[in-house]
């Protein structure tokens, strides 16, 4: 089976890409299975851009798709949900009327900031932003925790400004281990990202020493996900995502169906 696991189209405020071209490539790329996973993140700060997300429209879409594509590729309905340690109230009352088949957690924001934007870098210095990304990334897994894996953990690499854009698991092997631990212990799993190399890194999000640790710490919920917001990098590289995948110790990876984990 070939399954994508983090795809984002039109119903993102961050891409323009119409949700059946999605579907429609993922078929051309023989894909067996494909879910959505669009972006909401509450209480954005940033005014360029939009991370609502307009449920009611994109369920109607997604089943639409879903019946037109039915003979064709199985299709379900995810979020990934952008966490701020003082938004898990909100969050648990979007999703209390909601029936999604997968839900990413992700840290995008710290403080308030985006890494994304130079304004973050201009406050923290590289290893010091570094740090403080993982420790609201351990405070939003605390605050909420509705959700089934974790998105890219090591996000914030794709944009390091200067230097060498690539995370040391042992410089941060404290804070690291702690995230997978407190993963492990909820059930959580992570995922395998592809778009660490389409910005341009040497390895996925999160990289070889931080899916191998959360193999060795017991870690079995792993998806795989091409963070695609243009049809170009539907599954991308993903045989390259199946070789780490090997090499880290993992004999199987993970898709979910009504928020129940199938390995």
């Amino acid at each position: 089976m070939t399954a994508d696991y983090h795809l984002h189209s039109c119903f993102s405020g961050d891409s323009e890409t119409p949700t059946e071209d999605t579907v429609k490539t993922g078929i051309q790329k023989g894909l067996d299975l494909l879910c959505i996973t669009e972006h909401l993140d509450l209480d954005y700060p940033y005014d360029d851009v939009s991370f609502d997300l307009d449920t009611e429209a994109y369920f109607r879409e997604m089943h639409r798709l879903q019946e037109t594509y039915r003979e064709r590729i199985e299709i379900r309905i995810g979020a990934e949900l952008g966490l701020q340690p003082h938004l898990g109230a909100s969050c648990r009352q979007w999703l209390s009327d909601k029936s999604f088949d997968f839900l990413i957690g992700s840290t995008h924001l710290v403080d308030r900031m985006d890494p994304y934007y130079p304004d973050f870098w201009a406050a923290l210095d590289v290893s010091s932003g570094i740090r403080r990304y993982l420790d609201v990334t351990l405070d939003n897994i605390r605050s909420f925790d509705d959700f089934d894996v974790y998105g890219h953990l090591d996000y914030i690499i794709r944009y390091i400004p200067r230097g060498e854009r690539r995370f040391s698991y042992r410089t941060y092997a404290d804070r690291v281990d702690a995230i997978l631990k407190l993963l492990i212990e909820k059930g959580k799993g992570i995922e395998l990202n592809t778009g660490g190399y389409k910005a341009g890194l040497s390895e996925p999000n999160p990289c070889h020493d931080v899916l191998r640790r959360y193999k060795e710490l017991g870690g079995e919920i792993i998806t795989m996900g091409s963070d695609a917001h243009t049809t170009e990098y539907v599954a991308y590289r993903f045989e390259d995502a199946r070789e780490v995948l090997r090499h880290c110790g993992f004999r199987y990876f993970t898709v979910f169906r009504e928020r129940k984990p199938e390995f």
